[in-house]
């Protein structure tokens, strides 16, 4: 996992991580910018985070064995049933990496999480 005190950018965060998990990284930062074309990236609470009419849309981050993903509580409420079978907490989920990583699953919640934003 990347040392996030000094981190500005999302492409930073990813460089201080391991080869393997980099391209997992990249994967779930294309899902997020395709789902959410008009948000931002940044670095908040020193991870990956999209913003969106500057409020935080999402956020991901590297572990040693899950990627977490933080669409907050909204955006984990109408995707209970999929998201049951991993590991969370509240506003978290842990997509562990000895599985795919539920790109798709991921997209929807981004996109759940921009109707919320966004008042829809």
């Amino acid at each position: 996992m990347a040392a996030s005190s000094k981190l500005t950018t999302i492409d930073q965060y990813i460089a201080g991580c391991e080869p393997e998990i980099q391209t997992v990284l990249e994967q779930v930062r294309r899902t997020i910018a395709t789902a959410a074309p008009l948000a931002t990236e940044a670095i908040s609470y020193g991870i990956p985070t999209f913003k969106l009419d500057g409020k935080n849309l999402v956020h991901f981050a590297a572990f040693t064995h899950h990627i977490g993903f933080y669409a907050t509580p909204d955006g984990h409420a109408s995707f209970e049933g999929e998201l049951s079978k991993y590991k969370q907490g509240k506003g978290s989920v842990q997509f562990p990496l000895n599985q795919p990583i539920p790109l798709d699953l991921i997209a929807r919640m981004v996109v759940r999480r921009v109707e919320v934003v966004r008042g829809e």
